[in-house]
């Protein structure tokens, strides 16, 4: 089957990367707002009998899932055999049971609207706590592609003599598989969440690698990015070297990004799940590779 690549706004270059990589046509279509906010899409493509790839990372996604909804939709309309969603960033996994009555379990309820439109759904990590997989909320094929090969990588690469530390104990299935292929000592922390600008940190015993070792906090998403930085408080009172930190996914919610680097953090390294100026660890061909 004939492949097609269609870009959302802002996914241009992966999209780019994707169309060199499968040697494949990139779709075009019109996309506009109305003075009222609302949305137009026109297609301008032949998509009869083809699989329609869809780029659409999925941060900030009230904006940006009512235009992925049409356009799967009009793609569907003009004959697509297949919708393939690529979205390196799943939105709404957070949300994964009831905390407090009456709240609503947005990971299901975006799972099920996701699958009503799109064929299979291919992503980068996506935040599993309570979910075990994404096929026990998603009524389509998944496919999800794991960063840790890749940051170990670049670790190897770039830092000599690190300690790895996960900021939570969410945090360990990334941080204890990075360490693992880097062949490095990892720690992690516990953390209590006190509200959504407000965090408590347990102090970092790594007293024995201070001097030797250069410190990288690694963790999944960096959203206000607090989590890192009550940990790089904890670590400059230890007297830790210079610092790393190391994120999967960009989110940078605010100002986190600017607060982040004033905390002192020597260096800010993401995967290029979203764009944005610290995407150093590129993903792009593991993701070819699995569309090929």
């Amino acid at each position: 089957m004939d492949k097609i690549v269609f870009a959302l706004p802002g996914n241009e270059q992966l999209v780019n990367a994707i169309v060199n990589g499968l040697k494949c046509e990139q779709g075009k279509f019109e996309f506009r707002r109305f003075p009222d906010e609302e949305t137009y899409i026109r297609l301008e493509s032949d998509v009869n009998g083809k699989e329609a790839i869809v780029v659409c990372t999925l941060d900030r996604p009230d904006n940006k899932f009512l235009s992925l909804y049409f356009l799967a939709e009009i793609l569907k309309d003009a004959g697509a055999d297949k919708i393939t969603l690529v979205s390196p960033y799943l939105a709404y996994m957070r949300q994964d049971k009831k905390f407090n009555p009456g709240e609503c379990v947005t990971s299901e309820h975006f799972a099920n609207l996701l699958s009503g439109f799109v064929d299979e759904l291919i992503t980068v990590d996506p935040h599993l706590h309570r979910i075990k997989s994404l096929e026990s909320i998603y009524a389509i094929p998944t496919k999800v592609i794991q960063s840790a090969p890749y940051i170990s990588k670049w670790i190897k690469e770039n830092i000599k003599n690190p300690i790895l530390i996960g900021p939570d104990i969410e945090s360990k299935q990334w941080v204890s598989e990075v360490a693992r292929d880097a062949g490095a000592p990892y720690t992690v922390l516990l953390k209590s969440r006190l509200g959504d600008k407000n965090v408590k940190v347990s102090i970092p015993h790594i007293h024995k690698y201070l001097g030797s070792c250069t410190p990288v906090i690694v963790d999944d998403i960096i959203s206000t990015a607090l989590t890192m930085i009550k940990t790089i408080e904890h670590l400059k009172e230890e007297g830790a070297k210079p610092l790393v930190c190391i994120g999967i996914h960009a989110v940078f919610a605010g100002n986190a990004y600017n607060e982040l680097k004033q905390s002192g953090a020597a260096r800010i390294v993401t995967c290029n799940t979203i764009v944005h100026e610290t995407n150093e660890i590129k993903l792009d061909a593991a993701i070819i590779k699995l569309l090929s």
